[in-house]
Order: C-alpha cells, then sequence, then structure tokens
C-alpha cells in the first residue's frame, strides 16, 4: 500500500471564499479529491507554517493519481504550491545503492 503526505498553500481566492463561507469542511472535500482517483484520507489538517494544510493520502494508487490530484486543485487557482511527498523504504534504497555501486567507478 503506497502512503502520500500532501502539503500546500491556499491563495488569496480561497480565502476570500473562507471568509464568505467560514464554516467550510475542506478535510471532505479533500476526502472526496482522494477518492475519486481510489486514495484513502487518512487526515487532513489545516496547519501553521510555511503550508496552509498537511494531507496523508494512502491506497494502491500510483503516482500519477496523487498528480492527478494536483493538477486538479491547481487548476482552479484556490491552491498553489501543492507538494506531494512519497513514503520510501530506506533500507531498500540502501540496498539497491549498494548493489549499484558493486560495479560503478568513479570519475578521477
Amino acid at each position: 500500500m503506497k502512503k502520500y503526505i500532501v502539503m500546500g498553500n491556499y491563495t488569496a481566492k480561497a480565502f476570500q471564499g473562507f471568509m464568505k463561507n467560514p464554516s467550510q469542511d475542506r478535510a471532505a472535500a479533500a476526502t472526496q479529491l482522494s477518492e475519486a482517483v481510489g486514495g484513502k484520507m487518512v487526515s487532513f489538517d489545516i496547519v501553521r507554517g510555511t503550508y496552509d494544510f498537511v494531507g496523508v493520502i494512502t491506497g494502491d494508487v500510483g503516482f500519477e493519481a496523487t498528480a492527478a490530484v494536483k493538477l486538479a486543485v491547481e487548476s482552479t487557482g484556490t491552491i498553489t504550491n501543492f507538494t506531494i511527498l512519497e513514503k520510501m523504504d530506506i533500507n531498500k534504497a540502501a540496498e539497491l545503492a549498494t548493489k549499484a555501486m558493486a560495479g560503478y567507478k568513479p570519475a578521477g
């Protein structure tokens, strides 16, 4: 099962929408988006800091499905800096790096 962490920022257009309707449930909207591409929204939080929101999505979905959500939401003009992080296995990466280095000669 894949796990993605998504983060992004709202634009002035989004903030105007929040002010018109402060009771909006953005977690429900994010959940609908992730389910539309076959994922499951584990959590969605509005946060303080560099990003305005952080979500965790799991499922047997490829990176393209999460990228499709990025394309969809950024095309609305209400979200920017949508960042996708994908969980990985550092031990497997280290094993593959060791295998790759077995026959590699560095320059010099």
